[in-house]
């Protein structure tokens, strides 16, 4: 699959973007490029290989999950410009449709 000129103009306007006739053609081929670099990449045999996330090889290491308070809700709240009751009070920003 590639790309012509008037496909990346299509894009160009649908995305109200601005390109010249130089620019879509540069970004024509850089594109044709990619969708040709995927189209190879497609024809590699996977078959067998396990999904990966890193080049490395990690484990998470599994903790409690426990629920707690932080350890240190006092010196959380010393931030806060107002606190009520060990929660911090912050001013109402919802605004309000008036249409």
């Amino acid at each position: 699959m590639s790309m012509d000129k008037e496909a990346i103009q299509k894009l160009g306007r649908l995305s109200r973007i601005a390109l010249g006739d130089q620019q879509a053609e540069q970004i024509a081929d850089e594109l044709s490029n990619i969708l040709r670099w995927i189209a190879q990449l497609k024809e590699v045999d996977v078959e067998g290989v396990a999904p990966m996330t890193s080049v490395l090889e990690a484990h998470a290491h599994p903790r409690a999950d426990i629920v707690n308070d932080g350890y240190a809700p006092k010196r959380v709240l010393a931030n806060a410009p107002q606190e009520i009751r060990g929660y911090y009070i912050v001013p109402k920003v919802i605004e309000q449709d008036t249409t």
